[in-house]
């Protein structure tokens, strides 16, 4: 047997598989060795950009009472706020350096379509400096109407809100981190803004579901990826001054910094994860198991990890996914579960066909249901096998697929206990294997992708 390691963020997982597993992972990129340095850096020798304290000092000049907006993402991304490789505190440095007061510094959090952060969870997530300093931190409210800009439309028809203290602030700081993302090519840069700064009325067609048809709306495709470039053209109505993205390796280190240019500091981050992203397939698996890392905090995200699995799985094969959920809300939305359990209900082709109907109503979050369909184009819900600890026996009534707690002795089941994840995984491959078996197939091609929801197989 070959023994793995899954890590889910702060549970680590010990799993036996077959010796005829493929074990499929990416190139690691090496950590930088002083992060710290290599913030200052980027902030001094910005990309296409002046630097950051001469941005400062150029809006200062125009105008002396200047307020200051620095956008961060959720904790659905694992972004280095605090710490040695900590990139927020670098940025508040310079603006407290210039005499800005807090009272004209603003955190804002991106959070899009997201439920709102705690400020226990801030506290958890950000440099306590923050909180000694008393910068005000405030989350995104997509659905605050009092609160929202209107900018216009784009080319595709979108009604552009953002959020309105970001377009009272002078100026106007991103952060975030650029890794692969299964609709827009790349997150980072103008994902800050849009979707993490929009209304909820500027989502329809940004996340709507002819935009997602398209083979284009994809991992690691920048170019012609409509969801990219409607992202990409809210951005620049909505303007930003300054950008500091990084990017990570598995571990969450600091593999590079890129600052400067909203869209030029992006590029050169995004060929930074190309290069060590994507694994080489050659041949498709009738078993894949994956893991959803960091990023499955709750069901919804994990689509992203199911997307990745794609390419690597036969038509008709079993995909098998663990995943730790441990956000408050495990599933999602309450808008989210109603469209997934639609589509586990009707299945993936007639969830399809209902959406790109004409008479359809959107319902926010339903584009993750429908990257969900992507999946059960390839293989039936029946196929697909998901296991999380904490959700209850009714969460799994939601959820399509099959209820990985079924391959636990009934006394195991439903309680929470994240060591059984390995005989989930143990017990639903052995049972892939005699199904197979029983069906004539005496060769069995297994895959572990052990990058999870990071890493992207590309046909060789």
């Amino acid at each position: 047997m070959k023994r793995i390691s899954i890590k889910l963020g702060k549970e680590m997982v010990e799993v036996n598989l077959p010796d005829n597993t493929e074990i499929l992972s990416t190139k690691q990129p090496k950590p930088l060795r002083n992060p710290a340095f290599f913030i200052q850096k980027a902030l001094i020798d910005s990309i296409s950009s002046r630097s950051l304290d001469q941005i400062i000092e150029q809006k200062l000049k125009k105008n002396p009472e200047a307020k200051v907006v620095v956008v961060i993402s959720d904790n659905t991304r694992p972004v280095p706020y605090k710490g040695k490789a900590g990139i927020l505190w670098p940025i508040l440095e310079k603006i407290l350096a210039h005499n800005i007061p807090e009272e004209r510094m603003l955190i804002l959090v991106a959070t899009g379509t997201h439920r709102p952060l705690s400020e226990k969870e801030l506290r958890e997530m950000l440099d306590s400096r923050v909180f000694d300093y008393r910068i005000p931190i405030k989350n995104h409210n997509c659905r605050d109407k009092n609160n929202l800009t209107y900018l216009g439309k784009t080319i595709r028809g979108s009604s552009v809100y953002i959020n309105g203290d970001y377009m009272e602030a002078d100026i106007k700081i991103l952060t975030g981190l650029v890794e692969t993302h299964f609709m827009a090519g790349a997150s980072g840069g103008r994902k800050s803004i849009c979707p993490g700064l929009i209304g909820e009325e500027s989502i329809y067609i940004f996340h709507g579901a002819p935009m997602l048809a398209s083979p284009k709306a994809n991992d690691l495709i920048i170019n012609d990826n409509p969801c990219h470039q409607e992202a990409l053209e809210v951005a620049k109505k909505a303007g930003a001054d300054y950008i500091l993205n990084v990017t990570l390796d598995q571990d969450f280190k600091l593999t590079g910094v890129f600052a400067g240019d909203l869209e030029e500091a992006h590029k050169q981050a995004v060929k930074q994860i190309i290069k060590y992203v994507t694994t080489p397939l050659d041949k498709e698996y009738d078993i894949v198991i994956t893991h959803a890392g960091f990023v499955g905090i709750n069901q919804y995200q994990t689509a992203k990890t199911a997307i990745v699995a794609i390419p690597a799985l036969k038509p008709n094969g079993k995909l098998i996914m663990i995943a730790n959920n441990n956000d408050k809300d495990l599933i999602g939305s309450e808008k989210y579960k109603t469209v997934l359990h639609l589509l586990k209900i009707i299945g993936a082709k007639q969830f399809n066909h209902l959406i790109l109907s004409p008479d359809w109503t959107f319902i926010p979050d339903q584009w993750q249901v429908q990257m969900w369909c992507r999946l059960f184009d390839k293989i039936p819900q029946d196929n697909f096998i998901y296991y999380s600890p904490r959700l209850s026996f009714n969460d799994y009534k939601i959820i399509p697929g099959v209820d990985g707690n079924i391959f636990l002795p009934r006394s195991e089941r439903y309680k929470g206990n994240f060591k059984n994840a390995a005989q989930v995984i143990e017990k639903a491959v052995e049972a892939a294997i005699c199904e197979l078996k029983s069906a004539g197939q005496e060769k069995t091609r297994i895959a572990y992708l052990a990058d999870g929801p990071y890493g992207v197989p590309v046909k060789s």
